[in-house]
């Protein structure tokens, strides 16, 4: 017997039928004699639907409100799926995030996880109950308001649920049946790994890759929760996210990855002196912006230097506002925009111990003639900003240069 936590993403839950086939699996896995506590997203477009009607009203709705209003796709979700392991014999209670306890940092819209007091999940357990978890929300640790964790928070809730309850595995249910080598829909050959290390699937997530959310992976890692992503149209064996081994130091790349939610800032004509870039990026992390590819050019006579950097998409407006209002205190020169780049990546935790990955990676890639614009790298990844029109291109032919489809 086991403590199993599951987590079924929109799509898993995406219609009455499919939610129907989703309260049997849950219900077999319990027939075995398993605990389980499961963890459900807002059916599928349900989240998009609620955006919309807020944008009918508002250009930029306040987020406070945006946040109890989208909580309350999870909310429907549990509460169908617990309707139906009732009616099928099994006892069954749907709570909020707030109700399990789940106290976040005030930041709307994408808040972070302070604590998990579990108690009142574990008297439903013992009680024999399956407790099903509105995902992606939780309240305020000093507001009290309700508080969303930014897309992709489901996954982020069953994994901190699963340290909280000290579960013996997290299973990750969505429309694909693992991680792989790069996404299927552009390498036809791309392979299902059987088993890929929390730092390596944190550089995927963190890269492009949508399987899992990075702060899920985080959790697992923190807390040594085994992570199973699976298909919940399948439900054949998936890829496991665990603890780095020496058969994974073997592999000198394990993945590839693309990103097109990218844009790219630049700042021209920058003092270079102490503390001007701090102060540029200082304004940047206050107001709640991510930053990945920084890249900063010196000129010749070392007066003055370009800065530019990317984020994602749809916080590219609000950095371009805060970029162009700077440029104006530090006395800068012009501020531009390009929406139309993407990023491209390489992950493996054997580079490590190769030399050479990144040349080869440079080398293939100018062989197909797509140029580099930035570069970025860490231990176990190397990510590169190029053109967006390029993107499938680039992955094929790294997943190729790397010889990713075989064994």
């Amino acid at each position: 017997m086991a403590l199993i936590v599951q987590k079924y993403g929109g799509t898993s839950v995406g219609s009455i039928e499919r939610i129907e086939i989703v309260a049997q699996h849950i219900k077999e896995t319990k027939e075995k004699g398993n605990k389980i506590v499961a963890i459900v997203s807002a059916m599928a477009g349900e989240t998009d639907k609620l955006i919309n009607l807020a944008k009918k009203l508002s250009k930029r709705p306040t987020e406070r409100e945006m946040d109890l209003l989208l909580s309350s796709g999870e909310r429907i979700s549990s509460a169908l799926v617990a309707i139906k392991l009732n009616e099928l014999g099994v006892k069954a209670v749907a709570m909020t995030g707030r109700q399990c306890g789940i106290v976040t940092d005030d930041v709307h819209t994408k808040a972070r996880i302070k604590t998990i007091n579990a108690k009142d999940i574990m008297e439903y357990i013992e009680d024999d109950y399956v407790v099903i978890v509105a995902g992606f929300q939780g309240i305020g640790e000093n507001s009290g308001d309700v508080t969303t964790l930014g897309r992709g928070g489901s996954d982020t809730t069953a994994v901190a649920i699963a340290a909280a309850l000290k579960a013996d595995v997290c299973e990750i249910y969505t429309d694909v049946d693992g991680i792989y080598t790069a996404d299927p829909r552009i390498v036809k050959n791309a392979r299902k790994l059987d088993k890929i290390s929390y730092s390596e699937m944190m550089e995927l997530a963190s890269l492009g890759a949508k399987v899992l959310q990075i702060r899920s992976v985080e959790f697992g890692m923190k807390y040594n929760v085994p992570i199973m992503v699976l298909s919940s149209f399948t439900f054949n064996k998936g890829t496991l996210v665990a603890k780095e081994d020496k058969d994974m130091e073997k592999i000198l790349v394990s993945g590839v990855a693309q990103d097109k939610n990218q844009a790219r800032l630049k700042i021209n004509n920058v003092k270079d002196e102490p503390g001007i870039a701090a102060k540029i990026f200082n304004t940047i992390a206050e107001n709640n912006i991510n930053v990945d590819v920084i890249v900063q050019n010196v000129s010749d006579d070392g007066r003055f230097t370009d800065i530019s950097f990317t984020v994602t998409k749809d916080e590219a407006d609000k950095a371009y506002d805060l970029l162009n209002r700077l440029s104006k205190e530090i006395d800068a020169g012009e501020v531009s925009i390009n929406r139309d780049v993407a990023k491209v990546s390489i992950v493996g935790v054997g580079m490590r111990s190769h030399p050479g990955v990144a040349a080869k990676m440079f080398d293939a890639l100018a062989k197909e003639g797509v140029n580099i614009r930035a570069i970025s790298t860490s231990e176990i990844k190397v990510s590169c900003i190029i053109d967006e029109k390029y993107t499938e291109l680039a992955v094929r032919t790294l997943h190729e240069a790397f010889e990713l489809d075989k064994e």
